[in-house]
């Protein structure tokens, strides 16, 4: 993009450019602005200014072009921009807690913010911020885990049998096998 506004100063914006610059309580970023105007009315070239300003070409660019608008009043204020995305429905969030604090899916432990916010049909980020928000963590809640053999009642019956009434002269042993642990050689 090539320099295509050739800015021109009257006594009136000159005097209201170094008001501004003069004034200790403006922010840095307008007196920032008024030095690019100011070198720019000296014909300076936008590579030149940029450097000696020390900000961008498209910064020079788009503050000559703003000045040459609206005048010394265009540098005091910054454009508005489109508004981000809407805050998640009330319902949405409402629908989200109810499944955190209930039931998980078939087949698993607890919720997954990924399965969450599929189901949900929000992002996973979203759902991170609602459980944040209600202090939800269903990584951290604990369930019995029930076994899938058929046979588990009677086998479990068996077993509390035992211990509740153990056969005469008999010795019972607990052992509990973890696959995950691996036993430390100590010699």
């Amino acid at each position: 993009m090539a320099q295509t506004v050739c800015v021109l100063l009257s006594r009136s914006d000159r005097e209201r450019l170094e008001a501004i610059v003069s004034d200790r309580n403006q922010p840095s970023k307008y007196i920032e602005r008024v030095q690019v105007v100011f070198a720019s009315a000296d014909r300076r070239p936008v590579q030149r200014v940029s450097t000696e300003v020390d900000v961008s070409r498209p910064m020079v660019w788009r503050w000559q072009q703003r000045f040459a608008e609206a005048g010394p009043d265009g540098l005091l204020r910054d454009k508005t921009r489109k508004p981000g995305k809407p805050p998640i429905p009330a319902g949405t969030v409402a629908h989200v807690v109810a499944l955190t604090c209930g039931e998980p899916p078939p087949g698993v432990t607890h919720w997954t913010g990924r399965a969450m916010a599929k189901v949900a049909g929000i992002s996973l980020r979203s759902v991170q911020r609602i459980w944040e928000a209600h202090q939800l963590q269903p990584h951290r809640v604990r369930r019995f885990k029930r076994s899938r053999d058929p046979r588990f009642a009677e086998k479990m019956a068996d077993v509390v049998g035992l211990y509740l009434d153990p056969p005469a002269q008999a010795v019972v042993l607990s052992i509990d096998e973890k696959s995950q642990i691996q036993a430390l050689d100590r010699t």
